[in-house]
Formats: C-alpha cells, structure tokens, sequence
C-alpha cells in the first residue's frame, strides 16, 4: 500500500469561515427555499437568521440533496439552495448522479467543506485526502461545478450560483474552526408544518 500523508493542519489554515460565509450567501435571499445538512451548516444558517422557508435536517445524515432534489423537481417555479457539509454528502454521493441525471435547472449547492467529521470529534474525511467533490459532481453530470477557496471568489458566489447553468454545486473551503452553536427550532412535525405553510400548500390533516 501506499503512504498517504495528510496534512492535518491544512483546512485550520483556510481564510474563510464557514459563518461569515454562510451569512453573505443567505443575506436577501427570502425567495429561496432552503434545504440545511445535519449539524453545522444547519447552525450556520439558523445564525444568519431563522426563516419559515428553511428546512433543517435533525439527522437524517447524507440524505440533504436528495431532499433538494425532490423540492427542486417539485416546485420548478421556485430556486431551491442545498446549504450542507462535506461529511454529509460524502454519506449520499449517489445523489450527485442522480442530481446529473434529472438535471433540475433551479437546484443549487453549497458544500461547506472543512474536510472534517465537526459532530463527531473532528475526524478528517476523505476530502483532505483525494476526494474532490466539485470534480465527482462534474463526473455525475452536473453542468456547473466550482471551489471557492479564497475571499474574491466568496464575495462572488451568491450571484454565480444563480447565474451558472444549472444544477450548480459550489465547494467552498473553511477554516475548521468551531463556532457557537445557534440551534433552529427541533420540532420536526412544526418545521414540516412551516415549510409547508411558506410555500402555501395545505397542511396534512
């Protein structure tokens, strides 16, 4: 076998932080129906602001674009946004080539990618080794497919996303710092409840 070496201290060293980040990607964005990943990126975006069209995922752990996916397929009239982690796809990438094969014009991703495990004690993944997500999205079929790794280029990525060929999905590369917990509400029936009252479809009886 081979040595793999990996730089442990590589992602500590990254300029962007993931809430900063998070925030200028949500700021004015109240159209958009949002989909957040199991653990932090769901803090993230429940620090930049609760909102009745976001949809945190309490578990359910590599399953958040696939659930992009079928809001995206189901409500073609409307921009659907995947905020999520690069452990959490890493559990689900056979979403990305189901993703490439239906080929939802108003689906996009942002991968916060850390290349850490942040629930579970800070392992690394895959990604701080070889696994290149915005390359195996291209690989699925996905038209538009980025890393951002610098400030420019952050600066830049709420209106690229919308204005790629679609689906897009951009990884963006943060510093693995952690950041203070800012929960979302937990109720899952009331968020299901939420979602649905935002988008003006009847509530289940």
């Amino acid at each position: 076998m081979s040595d793999v070496r990996v730089d442990d201290s590589r992602s500590d060293r990254y300029p962007l932080r993931r809430r900063e980040v998070v925030a200028a990607l949500l700021a004015d964005t109240e159209e958009l129906l949002i989909v957040t990943g199991l653990g932090a990126p769901s803090w993230d975006a429940a620090a930049a602001g609760d909102r009745d069209r976001t949809f945190p995922l309490w578990g359910a752990m590599g399953g958040a674009v696939s659930m992009g996916l079928g809001l995206a397929l189901a409500r073609p009239q409307d921009r659907v946004l995947v905020l999520t982690g690069d452990g959490e796809l890493l559990m689900g990438l056979g979403s990305l080539s189901t993703v490439g094969s239906q080929q939802p014009a108003n689906l996009a991703v942002v991968v916060l990618d850390n290349e850490r495990y942040g629930e579970t004690g800070g392992q690394r993944t895959h990604t701080a080794r070889h696994t290149d997500l915005a390359a195996v999205a291209a690989a699925c079929g996905w038209p538009s497919t980025w890393t951002v790794s610098e400030q420019t280029a952050a600066d830049e990525l709420p209106a690229r996303l919308w204005s790629e060929r679609g689906p897009r999905l951009a990884v963006v590369k943060i510093a693995a710092a952690n950041e203070p917990l800012v929960m979302p509400p937990r109720d899952g029936t009331w968020l299901k409840e939420r979602f649905r009252r935002a988008l003006q479809v009847a509530p289940h009886s």
